[in-house]
């Protein structure tokens, strides 16, 4: 197994490396005329990326003093999005490439270049001296002197300079292009999400609860790059809902309890009729679940660690995320979801949504789950599809219900691309009413 893991790490980091030389190689070699300081100072920054990036997650996971991870993660991070869509803006620039070449070539040909053949000679008959046949001979012009041929156009391929040409604007328009996505991925996360309003029929939901609303929010993941002032646009979103519930689903933080306290403060201020309830994601293990669960409890909201509690109309249940399996603290669907009177409505918080399968078990009417980000960044949804049973929106599994917010924040990268954050206010509908 650890052999298989190595292999995989070293694959990647070579394809990780092979995709920075080429991007490099497109860049900045064939954008420069020779090795001088656009060059140098081009390389650099190929160099320098990738470092930073890896020390941005170094840094973040090894628990580095935080004023060293707020450093490193900006521009860690950026990088590693902008990477990305600059890699497949220069893949499609070699679509573009040569069309670009061709029309120059068209753009710079002598004009007549493309006539045709030239005309066959106008023969006329002569008459010889003593009486000879006639013979044919060409018209009587004077012969003009032969002319040394011009040179013909050098093509795209062939000029140096075309070729320099041609880099520069398609390697500049992958800049752009790169540039101009992730910036508007990150003004997109860093507004802050936007609501969004599903309604769930639940066959068994009595009629005094039609209606009944739950402001979800998941991987709000505050952190070095997403900190106070994040936390508090998600907090006043949420209250503009008026929701009667809120529930928490799920990678809240990135850091300890010790560096993101301050961060996290503006949660005491979220407000609804029922309370606002907590469950664990896979992040919050990575940071410290235990103290993390405590801390939460104590600016006021409630955890549900493999716990139960009676909303009046139905159930509200929540179980720790699969990754606690790794810690000696995961799910408990028994605990959770046992000994409940079966004719009640039950609704799941869990992280994620594979957890769907345990849920349709235990007769559970609607899970709200997270993990997914819907991809985050595209192309990324797919490789997020294929991980997940869902990977956004409401799907039925069975006589189960599953909603996945596509969450209110961001992992790594502060950039969404394809994938817009969002608060889901899930309004619980009754067939009855």
């Amino acid at each position: 197994m650890i052999a298989v893991l190595v292999i995989a790490g070293v694959a990647s980091l070579a394809a990780f490396a092979g995709l920075h030389w080429y991007a490099w190689r497109r860049l900045v070699r064939d954008t420069t005329a020779r090795a001088g300081l656009a060059r140098r100072a081009g390389t650099v920054v190929f160099v320098l990326g990738p470092l930073l990036m890896f020390a941005a997650v170094a840094s973040e996971r090894a628990g580095a003093p935080f004023w060293l991870q707020k450093v490193l993660s900006w521009p860690g991070f950026l990088w590693m999005a902008f990477s990305i869509y600059l890699v497949l803006a220069v893949l499609v620039g070699e679509v573009v490439r040569p069309l670009l070449r061709r029309y120059l070539d068209r753009r710079s040909a002598p004009v007549g270049a493309e006539s045709g053949p030239a005309p066959e000679p106008v023969l006329v008959p002569t008459r010889e001296p003593d009486d000879e046949p006639p013979t044919a001979t060409t018209a009587s012009t004077p012969t003009p002197p032969p002319t040394t041929p011009k040179p013909a156009t050098p093509s795209a391929a062939a000029d140096p300079s075309r070729r320099l040409f041609v880099s520069r604007v398609v390697g500049g328009a992958a800049v752009v292009a790169a540039t101009g996505i992730v910036g508007n991925g990150a003004y997109g996360v860093l507004r802050g999400p936007r609501v969004k309003r599903v309604t769930v029929p639940l066959a068994r939901l009595p009629r005094s609860a039609h209606g009944f609303r739950i402001a979800v929010v998941s991987d709000i993941h505050l952190s070095p790059v997403l900190g106070r002032g994040f936390a508090q646009r998600v907090v006043d979103t949420i209250n503009s809902t008026q929701p009667d519930l809120i529930a928490i689903v799920g990678d809240l933080v990135d850091g300890s309890v010790e560096d993101l306290a301050p961060a996290v403060a503006p949660l005491a201020g979220l407000r609804a009729r029922h309370g606002t309830y907590f469950v664990t994601g896979n992040h919050e293990y990575f940071s410290g679940a235990e103290p993390w669960v405590e801390h939460v409890r104590e600016i006021g909201l409630r955890p549900l660690e493999n716990a139960r509690v009676e909303m009046g109309a139905f159930d509200l249940s929540g179980v720790n995320d699969v990754t606690g399996e790794n810690y000696g603290d995961g799910p408990d669907y028994d605990k959770a979801l046992g000994d409940r009177d079966p004719d009640r409505v039950a609704v799941l918080l869990a992280h994620q949504p594979v957890m769907i399968h345990e849920a349709v078990k235990h007769g559970v009417d609607l899970q709200l789950s997270g993990h997914t980000h819907g991809g985050q960044l595209w192309p990324g949804n797919f490789i997020a599809d294929a991980a997940n049973p869902t990977l956004a929106g409401l799907e039925r599994y069975g006589d189960t219900q599953l909603y996945v917010s596509r969450g209110a924040g961001a992992w790594g990268p502060p950039v969404r691309v394809g994938a817009p954050s969002d608060i889901t206010v899930v309004e619980l509908a009754s067939k009855r009413a």
